[in-house]
């Protein structure tokens, strides 16, 4: 079993890192709280949770261990696969999430794509207890961030659009709202521009 990967990050997106190691090049699905953690960063090290099914071997990887173990409790709750978990983690930051289902919150959890009333019920009934708040009360965790320049919108449109397709959301509503939020900011991160259209569609 790999725990984690330490090398060069070949290429990074929204929803994928190729991070080469040893000669050996592995794509690792990842969050967009990952993303953003490792944007400007040309190596390091990312651990990582393997998903082996029939058809395919399939690797994801997290900037924190707070992450991951956030990750393999969402997994192992019954109607919440890898990707419903990655998606729950690409619209709240670690500690804002541990939070959310500390305190029983049922309606940001419906926010999420793919998660009705009945998956999110189900979500803090299985993980109450399991996860424990830190005592300084401190919800978000601080990440490095990618500045966005006026000059790349066009990039960074293309860019937030992908990213939402590969998380399951139809491409003419995506780009309707990236368009929407690029006018109110146009210098928007890449990363905040994702997690907004998140809470939108």
């Amino acid at each position: 079993m790999i725990a984690y990967l330490k090398g060069i990050f070949v290429d990074l997106s929204p929803t994928n890192l190729i991070v080469e190691c040893s000669g050996v090049g592995y794509s690792v699905n990842i969050s967009l709280t990952t993303y953003t953690a490792l944007s400007g960063k040309s190596e390091g090290k990312i651990f990582v949770t393997q998903i082996i099914r029939e058809d395919a071997h399939l690797l994801y990887g997290f900037y924190s261990l707070e992450e991951q173990e956030l990750f393999r409790l969402l997994t192992s709750v019954s109607g919440v696969g890898p990707n419903t978990a990655r998606v729950i983690l690409s619209s709240y930051q670690p500690r804002e999430l541990s939070a959310i289902i500390s305190l029983g919150q049922i309606e940001p959890l419906k926010a999420v794509k793919g998660i009705g009333l009945k998956t999110a019920q189900r979500i803090l009934v299985d993980l109450k207890g399991k996860i424990v708040l830190p005592e300084d009360g401190e919800v978000l965790m601080n990440a490095p961030n990618l500045a966005i320049h006026t000059a790349e919108r066009n990039e960074l449109e293309e860019e937030a659009i992908a990213a939402l397709k590969m998380l399951g959301y139809p491409e003419q509503a995506a780009a309707k709202v990236i368009k929407q939020l690029l006018k109110t900011d146009p210098e928007v991160e890449v990363g905040e521009l994702i997690k907004q259209s998140l809470k939108m569609l």
